[in-house]
């Protein structure tokens, strides 16, 4: 079987894999943000911290509860890396450095996960499994929470509440995380990932000398780093160590959960609406950018030059054997196009035209289909972009879903669309006119500037994966991305939230002939060009500097 095959065959199963789990996790989530029942160890849950599960919050109390159990969970993580040296189970590794324990906190909670560290050589079980882990759970919750009430405000009329955080943030991580989790660390076991507590080993003989090897409780941590779309490996190698991703089928269950959630919510949306019709049209935005883009990485990497790439079917440096071009194609689309740190290859080692793939999937707010929550989130603010500017064309106050696009949507709108770029290029402006940052750039010329240019562009867009060939470990990285992280996490939501308050407190708008059906192919295609254009305008200038001037020159 040639390897272009291999890789078509297996992008079709995944889809169909997708397909069959789209309506009943769909449907389990709208039931699972519907409901008025609380199961007893939510209840615990919410005796301990003293929260009311049934008490309506307006999006004010919404955005305070988010910021303050964030806050909490930077503070509690710091702590935990900073007190390693003195806890059970480090394996003998050190306290972290302020520095990064303050890039890994933030980028943990800001569902970002990016590392600046080996995750082998530095952290031991307990910061792993009581505090990385722990994070991969509930951040995601946190984003799923946001979208949910960005849904509600869609739903709702004459009343500013979006529902409890609290409520929310449990239920999200006892009743959707936790279960596939369980399932999928299983899954994983049977394909030969590791989960223990073991200390550090010696194994093999390599060269005249041994290789250092801890455990640990991978398998858990690898299903929820993906299901999550969070990313952050326990090894440096991240989703390339067979530890973490030890087959061709557990590559290909691995993207599965990173694409699962977030392609269902879209189906949850349409349910707590009122009109499915309305989430496959999303459903199909996001879906024909994800295979458009995959499409384009299978083709980049396939059409390969020379000898050394004939015999290898394709450019395979920096890829795994076992995996191959094609999936390594896939998992590279599936990472960039949400907010998944997970790598299973080295992204440097892409072609030019292959990095500028994955730069532009993450600077279209990954939103195709994005991480768990914040994809549905960025999707629909861009869908109520392209209602707006419908609007403009024919001369009528734009509507979505019921409810007038008026100018004060339209502003939260377009303050969540400026942060992250002014985020992203602000900060790779300034690394590359300090000497010290660019000191860090292994490559000069295009490819070293597309090196700073995504560091910036994962953190601030929350994804978390490393381009590789930047030494990010400085002061200066460690703490810019960290903040890049949490302002391109958090300022969103503030938007966010304030736009689902606008909506719900709206009376419905009745529809007429002059409405614009949102639920068409036509709509469709204007969302499309919408993202594209709008991206385009933002980010073309930097991208040309980068890995379109090294594609070009190649």
């Amino acid at each position: 079987m040639s390897p272009v095959l291999a890789g078509v065959l297996q992008l079709l199963a995944l889809i169909a894999a997708l397909a069959l789990a789209y309506r009943p996790l769909g449907d389990h989530m709208a039931r699972v943000y519907s409901s008025d029942k609380h199961y007893k160890p939510e209840k615990w849950i919410y005796k301990a911290i003293g929260a009311n599960p049934s008490a309506e919050m307006r999006w004010p109390a919404y955005l305070r509860a988010v910021l303050a159990f964030s806050a909490v969970s930077v503070l509690f993580l710091y702590g935990l890396q900073r007190a390693q040296g003195i806890l059970p189970g480090s394996l003998g590794f050190v306290a972290i450095d302020p520095d990064q324990a303050f890039n890994t906190a933030a980028s943990f909670v800001a569902n970002t996960n990016w590392q600046s560290y080996y995750g082998e050589q530095a952290m031991g079980h307990v910061v792993q499994t009581g505090g990385l882990a722990v994070q991969n759970f509930v951040s995601a919750a946190v984003g799923m929470a946001v979208a949910v009430a960005l849904v509600r405000g869609f739903a709702r009329s004459r009343t500013g509440e979006l529902g409890n955080f609290w409520a929310d943030l449990v239920r999200g991580t006892v009743r959707i995380l936790l279960p596939i989790s369980v399932i999928g660390a299983i899954v994983l076991v049977a394909c030969g990932a590791i989960q223990n507590f073991a200390g550090i080993h010696e194994v093999g003989q390599f060269l005249g000398g041994t290789q250092q090897w801890n455990g640990g409780a991978v398998a858990s941590q690898e299903v929820i780093k993906e299901l999550g779309t969070n990313g952050g490996g326990y090894y440096n190698a991240n989703s390339a160590h067979p530890f973490e991703n030890p087959t061709p089928f557990s590559n290909l269950f691995e993207i599965f959960l990173i694409l699962l959630i977030p392609f269902a919510l879209t189906r949850t949306f349409g349910r707590m609406v009122g009109n499915l019709r309305q989430g496959y049209a999303i459903l199909a935005t996001m879906a024909t950018i994800w295979i458009g883009f995959t499409a384009l990485m299978m083709w980049t990497e396939f059409a390969h030059h020379g000898p050394a790439f004939d015999v290898s079917g394709g450019a395979m440096e920096g890829k795994e054997t076992r995996f191959g071009v094609g999936a390594s194609a896939i998992f590279s689309v599936a990472t960039t196009l949400t907010s998944t740190g997970a790598v299973n290859s080295f992204h440097s080692s892409y072609t030019g035209l292959g990095g500028g793939i994955q730069l532009l999937g993450m600077q279209l707010g990954e939103i195709a289909p994005g991480g768990v929550g914040s994809g549905l989130y960025g999707m629909l603010i861009m869908a109520i972009i392209a209602v707006f500017i419908a609007g403009l064309m024919v001369g009528r106050t734009p509507e979505y879903l019921g409810k007038k696009i008026g100018t004060r949507e339209i502003k939260f709108a377009a303050c969540y669309i400026l942060i992250t770029p002014a985020l992203v290029l602000g900060f790779t402006a300034a690394a590359m006119a300090l000497d010290t940052p660019a000191n860090s750039m292994t490559n000069s010329g295009a490819h070293g500037f597309s090196e700073i240019l995504y560091a910036y562009t994962s953190g601030a867009n929350n994804n978390g994966s490393a381009f590789a060939g930047l030494n990010a470990d400085t002061q200066w990285f460690n703490s810019t991305i960290g903040i890049a992280m949490l302002l391109g996490r958090f300022l969103p939501m503030v938007f966010v939230l304030a736009l689902a308050g606008s909506l719900a407190e709206q009376k419905p708008v009745p529809e007429t002939a002059g409405t614009l059906r949102t639920d068409k192919p036509l709509y469709t295609g204007l969302l499309v060009g919408t993202i594209l254009i709008v991206t385009g305008l933002t980010y073309f200038p930097a991208l040309a500097l980068g890995p379109l001037a090294e594609g070009l020159a190649s």
